[in-house]
């Protein structure tokens, strides 16, 4: 069967014929319809992030997927069902405690595998297989974008610990900044606007642009960080209850709490390279202390994220999502849809139809 990968040493996407995969017990067999591309795939190709399977020398790409089951294989799933796997698995047939727990998010670095990121190969071919426990039901209509339901998942666990952050008091945010306007930021500034008074999102790009006319149509307000640093926000638009970090540059790290308003909390989900900067540690301390503001790292999600990115997909608007994704392309042109330009916002691959 046909996949997309990209082989040890090669910094592109190409197509592969791979063995249909078979079930094992407790595995369903899925027919894949949609994977979407995101920054990480771009990462994994150009070697800065993730991993081969150890006895391949390639990786099937792909960890934004929407597929139907082909074979229950005895599970509680039903064929024809729409299905959205999540990402992470048991490095070892044994697994460990947080997989036990349903916490497989929470595992730290080298006690998981990553399907199309790391350790595993992903769901960019025509079928794959997956426990049904990793597999989570969508409704018929959410099939074309069922491949939202992953990035929206990661902002569903990001938003839950910062609020968990913020718990011990009465803490309702009135303004929010995300950092970062590509896919995942723009899916996030969609998800705070609802009852948030402010919203703002910051990117680096010049006008006309799709991506600021769509931060403009939900209403935010487009901040250009070369006009505006992350560290000048609060002087220039006041602070920020929530900062949403999605664009992996380490200064943004720091910046973001001094853009924060008293009682705020900054959650990072970026994974910058390493980079050695000059820190005024004393004041940085003093900002976290006496204004009770917060730093909170989140990676990967869980399934209890994806169920509830299954109804946060529903609720956003429809108008919204036609601008977001820019091209579904097939096989036979999957190269256009990891292809990066200024039109680009978000694409997809498409494996089958429904």
């Amino acid at each position: 069967m046909d996949a997309i990968a990209v082989r040890r040493g090669e910094t592109t996407p190409t197509l592969v014929d791979v063995p249909r995969p078979e079930p094992a017990a407790g595995e369903a067999l899925v027919r894949v319809l949609r994977v979407g591309v995101d920054g990480t795939d771009h990462e994994v190709l150009a070697g800065g992030h993730g991993g081969f399977p150890a006895d391949d020398d390639y990786l099937v790409l792909g960890h934004e997927a929407v597929g139907v089951v082909a074979d229950a294989n005895g599970t509680d799933l039903d064929e024809g069902q729409v299905v959205v796997p999540t990402v992470r698995r048991p490095p070892n047939p044994g697994g460990n405690d947080y997989f036990a727990r349903g916490e497989p998010d929470m595992a730290p670095d080298g006690q998981y595998h990553e399907r199309g990121i790391v350790g595993a190969h992903g769901f960019m071919a025509e079928y794959v297989t997956s426990p049904a426990e990793y597999l989570v039901p969508v409704p018929d209509e959410a099939a074309d974008l069922g491949f939202l339901v992953e990035p929206i998942s990661i902002t569903e666990k990001a938003l839950e610990h910062a609020r968990a952050a913020r718990s011990a008091f009465e803490w309702t945010p009135e303004s929010a900044l995300v950092l970062g306007n590509g896919s995942l930021g723009l899916l996030t500034l969609a998800m705070v606007s609802e009852g948030v008074d402010r919203t703002y999102c910051l990117g680096r790009r010049d006008r006309p642009d799709p991506t600021v006319d769509l931060i403009e149509e939900l209403g935010a307000t487009y901040v250009d960080s070369r006009e505006t640093p992350v560290a000048e926000v609060a002087d220039a638009y006041e602070g920020m209850d929530l900062v949403y970090e999605a664009t992996g540059y380490a200064r943004h790290a720091l910046d973001a709490v001094h853009a924060l308003a008293p009682n705020g909390v900054a959650v990072l989900l970026g994974v910058p390279d390493p980079w050695e900067i000059e820190v005024d540690a004393g004041a940085f301390h003093r900002e976290l202390v006496l204004h009770n503001k917060a730093l909170v790292g989140s990676v990967n999600s869980n399934v209890s994220h994806f169920e509830r990115a299954v109804d946060t997909l529903a609720d956003l608007p429809e108008g919204f999502l036609d601008e977001l994704v820019t091209g579904v392309y097939g096989l036979d042109e999957f190269e256009r849809a990891f292809a990066d330009d200024d039109t680009t916002i978000k694409t997809a691959v498409e494996l089958s139809t429904r």
